[in-house]
C-alpha cells in the first residue's frame, strides 16, 4: 500500500523541469537549497505545505502557492508539494465542517447545518457563493487560518522529530554494520 501511494505521489507532483519551464516559477525552481532534503528543508516544506494546502483548499494554486511560500522559508519544494495532498476531496468536507466549528467558537457564526446539507446534496457554485458571501465567511477563513496554523506547526514538529530519528537509526544501522565481524568469504575457507 505504501509503495504504491508513493509511486502515485511520485507521478502526481511536478517534476522540477516541469517547474523550469514555467515562466512563473522558473526563477525560484532553479535554486539547489529549494530541492534538496535537509534536516532544516524538510520540516519548513512540511509547515509550508500543510499551511498553503488546508488555507487555500483551491486544487492547483495549492502547490504552487507552496512553491512560491517556500522560497522565503528556505523549505523543500517536493515535500511541500506533497502535503499540499492531505487536503483532497475526501478531507475537504471534514476541513470545512472543522473551520466553521471552530469559527464559531472564536465568535463569528456559520450555520454548520447548512453547510452539512450542501456538502451532502453537492451544492454549486451560486449556492456555496452565496452561503459565503453571508455571516458565514469570516467564521470559516478564521477556523481555516486557525487550522492550517496549527497542523503546520505540528506537522513542522513531527516531521523534524521524525527526521532526527530517521539519521539516528541510519547512523546506528551503519555502525553495527561497521562492528560485526565480517563471515568468511568462500576462498578464505579453502586455505
Amino acid at each position: 500500500m505504501q509503495n504504491r501511494f508513493a509511486s502515485w505521489l511520485h507521478r502526481a507532483m511536478p517534476k522540477r523541469e516541469e517547474l523550469e519551464a514555467n515562466r512563473f516559477v522558473a526563477p525560484f525552481a532553479r535554486r539547489q537549497e529549494l530541492w534538496r532534503f535537509t534536516r532544516r528543508s524538510v520540516p519548513r516544506g512540511v509547515a509550508v505545505g500543510l499551511l498553503i494546502g488546508i488555507f487555500a483548499l483551491i486544487p492547483g494554486v495549492q502547490i504552487v502557492g507552496a512553491a512560491l511560500m517556500c522560497v522565503p522559508c528556505r523549505g523543500n519544494i517536493p515535500i511541500a508539494a506533497a502535503m499540499t495532498f492531505l487536503s483532497n476531496p475526501l478531507t475537504t468536507p471534514l476541513i470545512l465542517i472543522a473551520s466553521a466549528y471552530i469559527g464559531n467558537k472564536l465568535g463569528f457564526h456559520a450555520d454548520i447545518s447548512t453547510l452539512m446539507s450542501m456538502v451532502e446534496h453537492s451544492a454549486g457554485l451560486r449556492e456555496w457563493t452565496r452561503w459565503l458571501l453571508s455571516d458565514a465567511a469570516p467564521a470559516l477563513l478564521i477556523g481555516l487560518f486557525v487550522i492550517s496554523v496549527v497542523s503546520a506547526a505540528v506537522g513542522y514538529l513531527i516531521s523534524s522529530f521524525f527526521w532526527r530519528w530517521w539519521i539516528g537509526h541510519k547512523r546506528r544501522t551503519r555502525q553495527e554494520g561497521l562492528a560485526m565481524p565480517r563471515p568468511p568469504q568462500p576462498a578464505e575457507l579453502l586455505e
